[in-house]
């Protein structure tokens, strides 16, 4: 690794804190096969419109937690996968956890379903990592998961796929690589570019943050497996879906006074940290929307004036994002 690339992935580790930002063909790409299908090993209701599943993944080698919120009466509604962002994670979805939306959707006439532990970019990684394991987060969620949570839940067979910060940049991932199971696609405080120093060093850095091997994931730098899950790179796939992508500025705000924060940690320093990851998927977001636009797309976009990388904005931006991908359901 040169010394460049070495001090851009220590510039971006030191920034991170709640999951980055993050050559290939068009058209949709085979997953990873599987050798048997994923089943429902449990089942809680968490009252009558939420459910928290463990799915055996035969694609992931182990038991995946996976909470569904849906609604009430047994008619035929599409589905939102929702996706995290990066960091130490538990069995239940940050979005519930943080940005509760088990109240959100309890009026909406839809399923959104949100997988629980550690993301790991949700694609498939090349290789075993001693932290991740060889995760095939692509394969669970687009050939083993949409199946399972249709027949239980009434599904119509019509997916939106969205996320923030490193879910961001996977929905746009997945979204372009499987686009004929995807109507829209939405990221907040995501960068959907996988490619060249700036970008492939965020994803980098975030993986070594959390305590993995980024190599193991899509190769060494400038590997074919960067290229391969770049979503600038298969822009053609969006074409007819719903297309949504949001950040802040990274200019703090009165929300900034409201995070959650880590034991140990002062505010100062997680709205600093925060502000300049912001800054950076806030340029990163403007340059994709541009991208989209310059190839015929109309992304609805949501740049706001302030705002760091934190949960309160995020919180504020989900009714705004799924007003722009409901209609797709």
């Amino acid at each position: 690794m040169s010394r460049a690339r070495r001090r851009l992935t220590r510039v971006f580790a030191a920034a991170l804190v709640a999951g980055p930002i993050v050559s290939g063909t068009q058209g949709i790409v085979s997953a990873a096969p599987v050798s048997a299908p994923a089943s429902v090993i449990s089942s809680v209701a968490v009252g009558p419109q939420r459910h928290d599943l463990v799915i055996r993944s035969a694609a992931m080698g182990r038991d995946v937690p996976v909470s569904v919120l849906h609604p009430a009466h047994s008619r035929s509604r599409g589905t939102l996968y929702l996706l995290d962002g990066g960091g130490r994670k538990t069995a239940i979805s940050d979005w519930i956890r943080e940005a509760r939306a088990d109240r959100y959707f309890r009026d909406k006439d839809v399923n959104a379903v949100l997988p629980g532990g550690q993301g790991a970019f949700y694609t498939n990684w090349q290789h075993d990592d001693a932290t991740f394991g060889r995760p095939q987060w692509e394969t669970f969620l687009t050939v083993e998961l949409p199946s399972l949570t249709d027949r239980r839940f009434h599904g119509n067979g019509r997916n939106v796929i969205a996320g923030l910060s490193m879910g961001g940049q996977a929905a746009f991932t997945l979204a372009t690589r499987r686009p004929g199971l995807y109507t829209g696609v939405g990221s907040i405080s995501g960068c959907p570019f996988t490619t060249g120093p700036v970008h492939e060093g965020q994803i980098r850095a975030a993986i070594i943050r959390d305590g993995g091997d980024p190599t193991n994931m899509w190769g060494p730098w400038n590997a074919p497996g960067w290229a391969d899950h770049d979503p600038g790179r298969r822009l053609p796939a969006l074409v007819g879906k719903r297309v949504f992508i949001a950040s802040g500025t990274g200019a703090p705000g009165p929300l900034d006074q409201r995070t959650r924060l880590d034991p140990g940690r002062h505010r100062g320093e997680k709205i600093a940290t925060g502000a300049v990851l912001e800054n950076s998927v806030n340029a990163c977001s403007n340059e994709f929307a541009r991208r989209m636009r310059s190839e015929g797309l109309q992304p609805v976009v949501h740049f706001r004036a302030i705002g760091t990388h934190a949960w309160p904005y995020w919180a504020d931006d989900l009714p705004v994002m799924f007003a722009a991908l409901a209609p797709g359901l």
